[in-house]
């Protein structure tokens, strides 16, 4: 389950990183549907990593066994922070504030299932 979760967060980042990559060439808007799509991929993969802390503890002897728990944590608040997002047109700051919350839980993701 962890790695299932790994790799549906991993596929979250690039569509995250391909939104972030269209934005930045201000050619045009990303369309709502792939930031949905977006969305809903992260929000699979945090379900499933939800799912996953469930189980048998993991990295504890490495010293990352609350990064799978941290990482959740920084999933919500990034999930939330991407409805904000959508609310407030895609705000730089804002979309910013997403991508390194993203970024640090997908970080902690990475260690913990490496280490774990």
């Amino acid at each position: 389950m962890v790695s299932v979760a790994f790799w549906v967060l991993a596929a979250a980042v690039v569509a995250g990183s391909v939104l972030a990559l269209w934005h930045l060439r201000g050619v045009s808007r990303p369309p709502l549907v792939a930031g949905t799509a977006h969305a809903v991929v992260g929000a699979v993969g945090l379900g499933l990593l939800l799912l996953a802390l469930g189980g048998p503890a993991r990295g504890v002897a490495a010293g990352v066994g609350s990064f799978g728990a941290v990482a959740a944590g920084l999933f919500t608040v990034a999930l939330l922070t991407g409805f904000g997002l959508l609310l407030l047109q895609r705000k730089g700051v804002v979309m910013a504030i997403h991508a390194g919350i993203a970024i640090t839980g997908f970080v902690m993701v990475m260690a913990w299932v490496a280490l774990g």
